[in-house]
């Protein structure tokens, strides 16, 4: 036969799918472009190059014009099979092109990747879906895959296809709702999206890829094609990581915002490169072991603080590459910091070239409002039932441990989670399968979440923000918990902050509110958490929430960190406490580093850095934080006087003596229990003149053989006004 002449056989058949090609409606663009045999066994090859005047086609025999068999670019060679892959070179408007035909490779994706994605358990669906740079039957390229299960078409579109939707059409595989196309020749850094047809209504809108590692850098929303080269140095630590014992360790987390804590000169963002050189050096010096980055997660919105996350598999561009944040993450392991992350599993938001309706449908959403929407953030909530979302946020859980080394994971609003009436009236959401107001769904999700993520990364933290009474939150889900390590404990931070908020001549009727977390204390794994949260939208900073004059209010956030420290529990601070910033915090700019040259600030930050090494130091302040037996009274009913008094104990049975004035009153000669005899010595005195304090305090004090508050020995002393003593028996 004439290989230039048009390839003839069922020609009705052969012109429909032509169209629907040529229309970018196709379901299965492989079933027609490339190379096929006819009935007769001979090859015919076709190509779709919209815009193309001529093509020619690779065969053993040199190059061969191919012929135009419609004016929108369909071109068709026929003869003998070819062998694959084989490459073509047209010209268009915009000169000569040349790449391999991407119509004759094979699939890429196995059938286990597909089953295991269909069944919600490929947790490593981070190197399978998205964009990925690989070989391909001996061809170097790109595999793009995507999951759109009511699409009629999906393509790949990008600068390398003008846009065009109708270059690269993907394959489908089945009915898993999985499309797959292998681009070879595409290089690392190109920019793209998917365009995607909606089966029913025949719309066509182009979406960003929910597995994308990179985007643009804001307003731009494009997905970038990236490979990590980064080589990890932080074995000791990672080694180290597995056999710790997190629960009798120190923790001391400092939450950080990457975008506001420091700018450079211009006002700009500081790099993840320049960041760990700074905030590292800074977290060290100041006695941290772990810091606690709000989202950095892609997010469009500066405002949202990264809470409203539309690139769940990419760190934001605002402060670099993905190999930047890897090496930031490096360095602070090398430094012996944890590093943990804001985790938003529970929302996401409408922008319409993100997840929201990412096929034309509810996809990753519940379709009905009552359960798929909050409006109190205008966002939507992932669809728990669906075993594939369910793997979308399995596998990022898993993608953050695996790739960038994670610690830890904080997971944000776990009440919002947990209860399907979640702030909802009565009438505006469903009850469960058996009437209850608990998402069955979504705490299966967790519990399996907890489970998969402590089996493949040993060592790795996950730490609940959950402000209800959900009970075992923070135990194993074989004993019926949730599985998360730890808790916030928001029912300290809110008793602690009120009681902090009175006046102290009023604080004698508010004892309670300091005693009654003991009543829970070891219910679950606590942090006390002094967070963002608590200094921003009207609630004041830290030291404007403090009553009295400067010297007071200074005195008073003194005692509150003081309390925080010696109290059972995990540490958590937000940016800034440390040095009593002045106001609240604003997401838009830097702290007030310049508050460091007013001696007020200077003692705030200085108490802090000595509290964290302390607290770091002393193992009866950390080893029990989740064990009764590492804490008594000494004495909680001095409310008249507004004194409180506890004994922190480790394993080995030392113990620190804690003492809180938190009366503006000198207290002199004031006699307080202790278990053993001999001499004590002050460790740590909230009201030294270093923190800019009245400088009240006691040397060595000789334990008197003088029965008091139940225990053997006692102490007389002097505790200073608004202020916290440490003891030690030497």
């Amino acid at each position: 036969m004439n290989p230039k002449a048009p390839f003839k056989h069922d020609e009705q058949l052969v012109d429909i799918e032509e169209t629907a090609i040529r229309e970018a409606r196709h379901h299965d663009p492989f079933a027609w472009l490339g190379q096929h045999r006819n009935a007769a066994g001979q090859g015919i090859q076709r190509v779709f190059l919209p815009g193309a005047t001529q093509v020619e086609i690779q065969t053993p025999k040199g190059r061969v014009s191919m012929t135009r068999q419609h004016p929108d670019g369909v071109f068709v060679h026929g003869g003998d099979m070819l062998p694959v892959p084989y490459r073509c070179r047209w010209q268009d408007a915009l000169g000569t092109h040349e790449a391999y035909d991407p119509y004759v490779f094979g699939p890429v994706l196995g059938d286990l990747e597909v089953y295991l994605f269909s069944e919600g358990r490929l947790y490593e669906a981070y190197r399978h879906l998205g964009a990925h740079r690989r070989s391909h039957e001996g061809v170097d390229g790109v595999l793009f895959v995507v999951w759109a299960p009511n699409a009629e078409r999906v393509s790949v579109v990008g600068d390398f296809n003008r846009w065009d939707g109708r270059y690269h059409p993907m394959r489908v595989r089945g009915m898993s709702g999985l499309w797959e196309l292998f681009i070879p020749g595409l290089e690392l850094g190109e920019i793209y999206k998917f365009e995607i047809r909606h089966r029913d209504s025949g719309a066509v809108f182009v979406k960003t890829d929910p597995y994308a590692n990179a985007f643009e850098k804001r307003p731009s929303t494009a997905a970038r094609v990236v490979e990590s080269q980064h080589v990890w140095n932080d074995q000791d630590w990672m080694t180290a990581r597995m056999q710790a014992e997190w629960q009798h360790a120190p923790m001391n987390i400092y939450e950080v915002h990457l975008g506001s804590w420091q700018r450079d000169a211009d006002g700009h963002f500081l790099t993840y490169t320049a960041l760990a050189e700074s905030l590292l050096s800074y977290v060290q010096d100041m006695g941290y072991t772990h810091i606690e980055l709000m989202p950095v997660m892609e997010h469009p919105l500066d405002e949202s603080w990264g809470y409203q996350v539309s690139g769940y598999f990419a760190p934001t561009s605002r402060f670099g590459s993905p190999d930047d944040f890897r090496a930031f993450v490096d360095c602070f392991h090398q430094a012996g910091i944890g590093v943990l992350l804001d985790w938003v599993p529970g929302h996401f938001p409408k922008d319409d070239w993100g997840l929201a309706r990412f096929d034309g449908t509810s996809l990753y959403e519940y379709a009905d409002p009552r359960e798929g929407e909050h409006r109190d953030w205008g966002t939507y909530i992932f669809n728990f039932g669906r075993n594939e979302v369910r793997n979308f946020l399995l596998a990022n859980a898993c993608y953050w441990a695996d790739c960038f080394h994670i610690d830890g994971l904080r997971v944000d609003a776990v009440a919002s989670l947990l209860y399907r009436d979640y702030s909802r009236n009565a009438g505006e959401w469903i009850p469960n399968q058996y009437g209850g107001r608990e998402n069955i769904e979504a705490i299966e999700f967790l519990r399996e979440m907890n489970v998969v993520l402590n089996e493949r990364y040993p060592g790795i933290l996950t730490i609940a923000e959950e402000s209800t009474s959900w009970p075992m939150v923070s135990r194993p889900t074989y004993v019926g918990g949730l599985g998360f390590s730890m808790k916030w404990n928001m029912g300290w931070m809110n008793d602690t902050l009120s009681y902090m908020q009175q006046d102290p001549v009023y604080r004698r009727f508010h004892q309670n509110d300091l005693t009654f977390s003991q009543l829970y204390a070891y219910a679950e794994n606590f942090v006390l958490p002094l967070s963002h949260d608590e200094v921003v939208h009207g609630k004041h900073s830290l030291l404007d929430k403090m009553p009295g004059d400067t010297w007071q209010r200074f005195a008073n956030l003194r005692l509150l960190l003081s309390y925080q420290h010696a109290h059972p529990g995990k540490k958590l601070n937000f940016m800034g406490n440390e040095f009593a910033q002045g106001k609240e915090w604003q997401c838009g700019e830097s702290l007030d580093w310049n508050l460091l040259e007013i001696s007020w600030h200077q003692g705030i930050q200085r108490l802090c850095r000595d509290l964290a090494h302390l607290y770091r130091d002393s193992s009866a302040l950390h080893d029990l934080d989740f064990a009764a037996e590492g804490f008594s009274w000494v004495d909680c009913h001095d409310a008249d006087q507004s004194i409180l008094s506890f004994l922190r104990r480790d394993r080995q049975g030392r113990f620190i003596l804690a003492i809180f004035n938190f009366t503006p009153v000198l207290r002199q000669n004031y006699r307080i229990g202790v278990p053993e005899s001999g001499v004590y010595r002050e460790i740590f005195n909230s009201d030294a003149a270093a923190y800019q304090g009245s400088n009240v305090g006691n040397l060595s004090l000789q334990a008197e053989s003088f029965s008091w508050m139940g225990l053997p020995c006692s102490l007389e002393m002097t505790l200073p006004p608004l202020g916290a003593l440490f003891l030690q028996r030497e």
